[in-house]
């Protein structure tokens, strides 16, 4: 398991935990990132992470990214 930051784009992974305060998390439930949710990383270079989720495709700043937790599907 590594965090979202890590994944190269092009890759599919499934979420397993976010790490953060009841805020943070619930924030980032509302935008249908939660353990379960499978993201497809689009764009990760020097700016922010560029996830689709659901269809939607969401802006995350790096440490933000950091702060989810994932593994790779197979």
């Amino acid at each position: 398991m590594y965090t979202l930051d890590l994944v190269p784009p092009g890759g599919r992974v499934r979420i397993v935990d976010l790490r953060g305060g009841r805020e943070l998390v619930s924030r980032l439930m509302q935008m249908g990132l939660h353990p379960g949710a499978i993201v497809e990383v689009v764009e990760n270079s020097k700016g922010p992470v560029l996830v689709r989720v659901r269809g939607v495709v969401i802006a995350l700043g790096r440490g933000l990214a950091r702060k989810i937790v994932v593994m790779p599907l197979r």
